[in-house]
């Protein structure tokens, strides 16, 4: 599915994402992403559920992603979203995180994520705190 919004287009083809620009942003930029290796970032990318790329619509350029884990019926995970610093501020962020979660697969699922600075966003989408049901286990050490 490609969603054009202002000077860009938004794409769940698996087969467009730039895996290099999205790893070359997560591992320097990403606050969330830094811990993980190359290796987990491409076992992460090859089997995700589904994947949303932003693109420049003029040259093609990946300037934004998201990437969700999901059992396919009823749950998924939003994870790995960003925007590039250069093409933030045009509402491009929204348009991402909407062609994940509301179009396409999954608009009628649980979804959840974690973010230490973007709740203003994801609350815009019906993100809160978890209910009284909701348990995590953090990660342990190796």
């Amino acid at each position: 599915m490609i969603v054009t919004f202002g000077g860009y287009e938004l794409d769940d083809s698996p087969a467009r994402v730039d895996g290099d620009a999205a790893w070359h942003f997560l591992s320097t930029h990403a606050y969330w992403g830094r811990t993980r290796t190359r290796a987990d970032f491409a076992a992460q990318l090859a089997t995700a559920w589904r994947v949303v790329g932003a693109y420049h619509a003029d040259s093609g350029r990946m300037v934004g992603f998201a990437r969700a884990v999901s059992d396919g019926v009823a749950f998924a995970y939003l994870a790995d979203v960003y925007v590039l610093h250069d093409d933030r501020g045009h509402g491009l962020g929204k348009e991402l995180v909407r062609t994940m979660i509301d179009r396409g697969p999954g608009s009628d699922f649980r979804w959840t994520l974690h973010t230490a600075d973007a709740h203003g966003l994801y609350q815009q989408f019906g993100f809160g705190p978890p209910d009284e049901r909701y348990l995590e286990r953090p990660p342990q050490p190796r």
